[in-house]
């Protein structure tokens, strides 16, 4: 086989390999017979919200299962091909699987990250928190601009966007916006950006046309199923209405009322600004829960993210990726070192690059390559 070749195979095994990880595919045969042997309890449905999620449980094994056996079937039967039409000197079998392993490769990609997603809240939908920090109206420019990336991301999944507050710059941009992000896997994919993001772009609103450094935070914590209980004591709470401001706007709806929650213990400060002041009050209360939420699944993790918990100021040493317009084109995450020259197509929203090479992290913080190195 080509080299080329040679390293679309080599891709698609490891992507069998991470697959096979996540399902833990030693043992999933007999975790499969004792699903089965569960369904056929005929008590199992005595307990409906038990048996729903051992029937999803269930099926994500099965999905699981099929589609690690196919994406290796298909495998198999291509290296096969290409080595009979090598032998038969049949230049057009060769082609005809060489472009099939080239789109099992990609499936093969898709499915790896979509066993990624698999942690407790992945699947919920999100609140993601957008906050200017150092660099004054270049800040607030450039959370606008980070404010119309994740949007234009959004958009592109097929996610539904809603904007639940929104604080406008003295001169431009934006101070702070939260957004409600719904649909699959809307948690999963965006918790990776949670952190700082660094600007480095020659200044707009500079007449020396000098070169300037902006930061803004992220955040983003998953929104709180109806299934899961958090309790919030009424005492541990301050609840402030007030008038709302907002630039308005293709996606904002602005309005006269406002609610801003704080929670003492924890010093969380939510807020929300839609229709009405009872939906204010709900949509706030949520939020609060989701934030909460979240930090019970850092503790558990035991990968606090400091985004969250310990955030600090959005400036100098806390960033997590940089976006550099000047004086060359970069964006570059610190993390997982994944960076692009594409910096146009990464601000109107092309991140899933960035977002699978941080899911592909493991609980070590080992990269994808050296957590399946073989």
């Amino acid at each position: 086989m080509r080299a080329e070749i040679e390293n679309t195979v080599v891709a698609i095994e490891k992507s069998l390999n991470l697959l096979a990880q996540r399902m833990d595919r030693e043992t999933a045969p007999h975790r499969l017979e004792e699903f089965n042997a569960r369904v056929e309890d005929p008590t199992m449905w005595d307990d409906p919200d038990a048996a729903q999620k051992l029937m999803r449980d269930r099926q994500l094994l099965v999905d699981a299962m099929t589609n690690y056996d196919n994406i290796a079937q298909e495998l198999a039967d291509n290296i096969e091909l290409i080595e009979m039409g090598e032998m038969e000197d049949d230049a057009e079998i060769v082609t005809e699987a060489e472009n099939a392993l080239k789109s099992l490769r990609e499936k093969a990609a898709q499915k790896e990250l979509e066993a990624l997603l698999d942690g407790e809240a992945d699947a919920n939908d999100t609140f993601l928190e957008i906050n200017a920090g150092a660099g004054g109206t270049e800040s607030c420019d450039w959370a606008n601009m980070l404010a119309r990336m994740y949007v234009r991301w959004a958009e592109k999944k097929g996610y539904k966007v809603e904007l639940q507050a929104e604080q406008s710059g003295d001169e431009a941009g934006i101070k702070s916006a939260t957004y409600k992000i719904s649909g699959h896997n809307a948690y999963g994919w965006l918790k990776s950006e949670s952190g700082v993001h660094r600007l480095v772009r020659i200044s707009p609103f500079d007449s020396a046309a000098k070169r300037h450094t902006s930061f803004t935070s992220v955040k983003v914590y998953p929104v709180v199923d109806d299934n899961i209980e958090i309790e919030v004591n009424p005492g541990d709470i301050r609840l402030d209405t007030y008038r709302s401001s907002g630039a308005g706007g293709q996606h904002v709806n602005t309005t006269d009322s406002a609610v801003r929650i704080t929670h003492f213990p924890t010093g969380i400060v939510v807020t929300s600004s839609e229709k009405s002041q009872h939906q204010n009050r709900d949509i706030a209360m949520k939020a609060l829960k989701s934030r909460l939420y979240q930090m019970e699944l850092d503790k558990r993790s035991a990968l606090v993210n400091e985004a969250h918990e310990n955030a600090g100021d959005a400036g100098w040493g806390n960033q997590i990726r940089s976006y550099v317009l000047q004086p060359y084109q970069m964006v570059k995450d610190l993390r997982t070192n994944y960076e692009t020259s594409d910096t146009k197509g990464v601000l109107d929203g092309d991140l899933d690059g960035f977002m699978a090479a941080t899911l592909a992290l493991d609980m070590s913080g080992k990269s994808r390559d050296a957590a399946l190195a073989y």
